[in-house]
């Protein structure tokens, strides 16, 4: 088979590590790629959707494979089934439970899924006169697209006015933030949750949990992620089960209900409360960096998964995972989440020998014979062990070896859990 993997951040990276490994494999393409995804496939050199329409018009591929959100808010899905190009990632209408957060929370309260109580806004003044009724924390968020990083905690009526003004009235986010909703605070511990989903059935992922704050000890604004570990000792079956029972299949099964069959990852992001599991909001594709962490685990096949889920024959598939644990640390340039230089020198790459260390790109590019950072996020450091200490130590070792001018990166990914540096 010939693939074409949409996208260039460390979640295609790690993508593409996995699918190389497949015997069904032929060829391996990636649009755009970066500096990591040309040494195992061949980065081709488009981003949007004609020009990716048109590349796929003139060449043939067998499976694409798409990575970010925005192109399924754009319907390439739709527009390449209609071609008929098999294609790995939900329609546009099924995707709208993430481009939309107005759609999901008004979604999660008709069909009874847990999430937090909220109030969506399209009027500033009318925002900022809910607020003056409310206690804190409160949690505000763009309502549409912003990279991960639309997300506020106020902490006070005073940040809660600054942030409506950033989206509604600066348009940080863009149109994004046409519409605002805010909600209460969920108290409690956040995981990712991953499932494939063939439009009827689903098979969950281990859990994961992401690190979403800059800084350590959770300070400082949203990012994208710094960083994942897999599986979460903490979480049980049990509440495994009872995210699958009353988030994941309500929420496939209203989709097709709906006429929106959702095939591709559903990918909630889940708030483990006192009063039980409630959906802190909804992702449509492979999370990132939580991917770059999960690749590294998965033991089946991703090539068969993918087509299963395609085909709509999931429930036929078993998948299996090492008994392992893996993480994953973001490396970032110096001012993300903010404005950052790009164009600094990546060393020792070549200097880590591990064999349990596997290093993803993301915003990377080659530059004649060296490799220099090109986005916010730059690489992402991934290792398995036993258990997530030993995987945790061994990530923060190979750490010591990367430099780029204005390297960040958390010292305390996973910290909550375990006694890692």
């Amino acid at each position: 088979m010939d693939i074409l993997i949409i996208g260039s951040g460390g979640r295609e990276h790690a993508l593409a590590w996995k699918i190389q490994q497949s015997s069904k494999v032929k060829s391996i393409f990636i649009a755009p790629g970066n500096a990591g995804t040309s040494q195992i496939a061949k980065n081709i050199d488009i981003t949007t959707t004609e020009e990716i329409i048109g590349w796929l018009k003139k060449n043939h591929i067998d499976l694409v494979v798409v990575g970010p959100d925005e192109h399924l808010a754009n319907g390439l899905v739709d527009k390449l089934e209609i071609l008929g190009i098999p294609v790995f990632g939900p329609t546009k209408m099924a995707a709208e439970i993430e481009w939309s957060k107005t759609f999901a929370k008004q979604f999660m309260k008709e069909e009874g899924i847990p999430t937090a109580m909220y109030e969506v806004f399209d009027d500033l003044e009318k925002a900022k006169s809910y607020i003056k009724t409310r206690s804190f924390p409160l949690v505000i968020k763009a309502s549409g697209l912003a990279l991960g990083k639309g997300v506020t905690i106020a902490n006070s009526i005073n940040e809660a006015r600054e942030t409506l003004d950033e989206i509604m009235l600066t348009k940080v986010f863009g149109k994004a933030g046409d519409e605002v909703i805010i909600e209460e605070y969920l108290y409690g511990k956040e995981i990712s949750i991953h499932a494939f989903c063939d439009g009827i059935n689903t098979i969950l992922f281990p859990p994961a949990q992401d690190h979403k704050r800059i800084f350590d000890g959770d300070k400082g604004p949203n990012t994208g992620g710094m960083g994942t570990i897999v599986p979460v000792p903490y979480v049980t079956q049990g509440q495994m089960k009872i995210i699958k029972e009353k988030v994941i299949i309500p929420t496939i099964s209203a989709l097709k209900r709906r006429g929106r069959p959702f095939k591709g990852i559903l990918f909630p992001g889940i708030m483990l409360t006192k009063s039980g599991p409630k959906v802190i909001e909804f992702n449509a594709r492979f999370g990132d960096p939580e991917t770059q962490s999960y690749m590294r685990i998965l033991e089946t096949d991703i090539v068969e998964i993918l087509i299963s889920c395609i085909n709509g024959n999931l429930k036929e598939q078993k998948i299996t995972w090492l008994p392992r644990s893996a993480c994953c640390i973001v490396c970032a340039s110096s001012g993300y989440p903010k404005e950052y230089q790009k164009g600094k020198t990546i060393g020792g790459l070549d200097n880590i020998q591990n064999d349990d260390i596997v290093i993803f790109h993301a915003g990377t590019k080659p530059d004649k014979n060296r490799i220099i950072t090109n986005g916010g996020r730059v690489l992402g450091v991934t290792a398995t062990g036993e258990n997530i200490q030993e995987s945790l130590v061994d990530a923060y070792k190979a750490l010591e070896l990367i430099s780029f001018e204005g390297i960040q990166y958390r010292r305390d990914i996973g910290q909550t859990i375990t006694d890692c540096p």
